[in-house]
């Protein structure tokens, strides 16, 4: 995209920054606790030292006693203000109370005080004309003391109210703390932000706090549906035939119509839900005969879903006859119209699926793998913590009281925890300033993170979205373990007009070890648990299943306050990721060619080899070929020395950083109009013909699934690159040496004894095979491919 002048953008603002921020807690003096005001090296446990530290003043309003009342009303409205300089806080009125108890905290930024002291005022709400003063306390700032974590939080302390000449009133009293402290402090995600205070009322001091949240427990809920007896339609001269329509919420799934017309029909079919903890709905099952004019309902029945079993693995659960209910039908009944009556029973196998994982993101950005039963986890292995430091240059996002206004907040996902940062109010260039931990079960995840302009400061409109302002995606597993990464990302955004840089994003990540040898053993141990392997899905089944996972998500975490909004939702989990894209299908087919580059490279070697261009190298090449047939036991010690070799020379050129949104990748950076704009067509396309519609979406379904092809071939590629390229350290080396070790056992054993046993073991009985993945193929399945990248 160009600018306003017509410009093309600059190449380099597309790209990962370096910074250096002040990370870590400095406090005045420096003290014990660091060097130069610096916690380091052995310094005590901190949450805080990935981001840079914020300093605030603290006011804890706690309660008031013996307020004074008024002598014409007889009663008292009380309410607390708390002033410093040109900011000011309010608590809640109480109506007529003198005993009053609010338990509500101030923060004001030290940056912007401009006062030596603070004055807390006690006033009494008067419904018209000016409040009653009923009195004050002022603090002088250069006494307030400076709370360190992890001490206890400040005790409050009970103070006598001043009249405006600053002499003790006879009678009310007030309950305060004053303190200077950081981010870390725990009064600091409820406080009452006073630079806000004039901006947000109401509802909308909810939406701007940062909160954390925890996604629901999803189960897999697996119905098999056997067989139904003595089913009696409505027309006794008819035999029906018949099919049975499960439903759980929104979801409804049917069994396929029995193929024959009987009393007692056979399906032995399985309808699989997704189901969350607390189980709130109800399993409703239908019994439906399709008779020649219509669909009857011949049966059905409610089940809650506490009374089935919980399997945590493939073992047969046992089954169980139900009887089904209707009510009567037929003219001569009469009265008895509306009774229920029996009229059938099926036979069915439910069972809650605890040896899965309940898929509700992209299994390219996957950020856990653990199954639901709590049972079936491991201890975690690692660490991962995150620092959001602050953003530059955020575009407007929106024009209110005409002025140019961007309200941004951050929300980064892993696993089952998601966190939200507090809303920067009026800023192009927020800080946050906040961090977070996670527990890491495996280090092949991606932790996604994005950025979003709040439009809720008014309270909870449903009808308003937050717009997106960019993504950043984070593979784990190209992380250097304990040391800390200090980027600057790029927020980029498709928009159609193109790409736009939409600002950037100021991290802080540094991944702990906790087990070595339980992270080396995850990279040759299955990536999803046991239960999808040894009875997957099919490809239908997952895009349906993680359709309805993410709905659920997004219905429990909408009614967390604040909500987590459904597009905040839908965006971090790429819900839109199958839908059909020139664009990407371009992407991916360019990295099939870019994959294949070295094979080619290597043709045209070879073919300048035989051309004799070089004579010296076609000479070495002959005298290795001779050798290598005189000594064929030489050939595989020498591919593996070769490689290991490439994977040490490499190790120089390992990247740096982790990897971030790339345009040229994406081919964002030069996309033709017509197709961004068949790219943000709606699907359905809102094209006016109906002919062209049918064809349109018949092409775009089937062409995403080539794109979803090709970006698989292409993937597989680039692991292949991953192996020597020290993408994932842990892997290269592992693989490096393990390159060394074959080629010296390879370089000891007769070649002819390998041939023996490789054939033994390739041509092997299927008894001898297990359905598990190898470890070989377990360990190439958790390589990083070039997919992080895609925009």
């Amino acid at each position: 995209m160009a600018d306003k002048k017509g410009a093309p953008p600059n190449p380099d603002d597309f790209k990962l920054k370096d910074t250096k921020p002040q990370l870590g807690e400095r406090w005045p003096h420096g003290g014990v606790r660091g060097g130069h005001g610096w916690i380091r090296g052995d310094r005590t446990s901190s949450t805080y030292d990935l981001v840079e530290q914020m300093n605030y003043l603290y006011v804890h309003v706690v309660r008031a006693k013996d307020l004074p009342v008024n002598p014409v009303t007889g009663g008292c409205d009380p309410y607390v203000e708390v002033k410093l300089g040109n900011y000011k806080g309010k608590t809640k009125h109480f109506e007529n109370k003198i005993n009053p108890e609010w338990k509500q905290v101030f923060a004001f930024t030290k940056e912007k005080i401009q006062s030596t002291v603070l004055e807390v005022y006690v006033r009494d709400r008067e419904m018209v004309g000016r409040d009653d003063y009923l009195g004050k306390v002022v603090f002088d700032l250069n006494e307030v003391p400076t709370r360190v974590p992890p001490d206890s939080p400040l005790a409050p302390q009970w103070y006598r109210l001043e009249d405006r000449r600053g002499e003790v009133k006879t009678r009310g009293e007030v309950m305060v703390a004053v303190w200077m402290g950081t981010q870390a402090d725990e009064a600091f995600p409820e406080a009452w932000h006073t630079d806000a205070a004039s901006v947000v009322s109401g509802e909308g001091v909810y939406n701007i706090r940062s909160k954390v949240y925890v996604s629901p427990k999803l189960w897999y809920l697996r119905v098999n549906v056997i067989e139904a007896q003595d089913v009696e339609p409505n027309d006794k001269t008819q035999v029906p035939q018949a099919f049975v329509k499960a439903q759980l919420g929104s979801q409804i799934l049917k069994t396929k119509l029995c193929p024959v017309k009987t009393t007692n029909p056979l399906w032995n079919e399985d309808l699989v839900f997704v189901v969350a903890e607390p189980f709130e709905e109800m399993l409703v099952l239908e019994l439906v005969n399709k008779a020649p004019s219509k669909e009857e309902l011949v049966g059905k029945i409610s089940l809650p879903l506490n009374i089935f079993e919980r399997r945590l693995d493939h073992k047969a659960v046992h089954s169980r006859w139900f009887n089904l209910e209707r009510f009567g039908f037929g003219a001569l009944e009469g009265d008895r119209r509306n009774e229920l009556k029996f009229s059938t029973r099926i036979h069915l196998r439910v069972c809650l699926e605890g040896g899965y994982h309940v898929l509700d993101e992209s299994t390219m950005y996957i950020s856990d793998t653990r199954p639901t039963a709590r049972q079936l986890w491991k201890q975690p292995m690692g660490i991962l913590e995150v620092g959001i430091l602050s953003a530059q240059g955020l575009q407007v996002m929106k024009k209110k009281e005409g002025q140019n206004n961007t309200d941004a907040y951050c929300v980064a996902k892993y696993g089952q925890k998601w966190v939200r940062t507090r809303t920067i109010i009026k800023s192009f260039n927020p800080k946050w300033n906040e961090q977070y931990l996670w527990e890491v079960y495996d280090p092949c995840t991606v932790i996604t993170i994005s950025v979003f302009d709040n439009n809720h400061l008014e309270g909870n409109d449903k009808t308003t979205k937050d717009p997106k302002i960019g993504k950043i995606r984070i593979r784990l597993s190209t992380l250097e373990t304990d040391r800390i990464y200090t980027h600057s990302y790029p927020l980029l955004v498709l928009q159609p007009s193109g790409v736009k840089k939409m600002g950037e994003l100021q991290l802080a990540v540094r991944f702990t070890c906790l087990s070595f040898s339980n992270m080396i053993y995850q990279y040759s141990h299955h990536l999803l648990p046991k239960m999808h392997y040894v009875h997957p899905f099919s490809i239908n089944q997952l895009d349906n299943l993680r359709y309805q996972a993410m709905n659920i998500v997004a219905v429990r975490l909408g009614r967390a306050e604040p909500p987590l909004r459904r597009e905040v939702i839908e965006y971090m989990l790429d819900v839109d990721s199958h839908i059909w894209s020139m664009r990407k299908s371009k992407a991916n087919f360019l990295r099939i060619v870019s994959v294949f580059s070295g094979m080619i490279s290597m043709s045209k070697w070879l073919g300048e080899v035989c051309k004799w261009k070089n004579p010296v190298t076609s000479v070495l090449v002959h005298i290795l070929y001779f050798i290598l047939i005189c000594y064929p036991e030489l050939i595989l010690p020498t591919v593996f020395l070769y490689m290991f070799l490439i994977g040490i020379w490499n190790y120089r050129y390992r990247p740096r950083h982790p990897p971030h949104m790339d345009t040229k990748l994406s081919r964002a950076d030069g996309v033709p109009p017509d197709e961004l704009d068949e790219e943000f067509d709606t699907f359905p396309t809102t094209k006016s013909s109906d002919l062209v519609r049918l064809r349109y979406d018949r092409l775009r379904s089937i062409a995403g699934r080539i794109q979803t092809v090709l970006g698989d071939i292409a993937t597989q590629g680039e692991r292949f690159q991953a192996l020597l390229s020290w993408r994932d350290p842990r892997a290269t080396c592992l693989f490096t040496f393990f390159c060394l070790i074959a080629a010296i056992l390879l370089y000891v054993t007769p070649f002819r004894l390998l041939a023996i046993f490789a054939g033994l073991y390739f041509f092997r009985h299927p008894r001898f095979r297990s359905k598990m993945p190898t470890v070989p193929n377990n360990f190439f399945r958790r390589l990083p491919s070039r997919a992080d990248s895609l925009l």
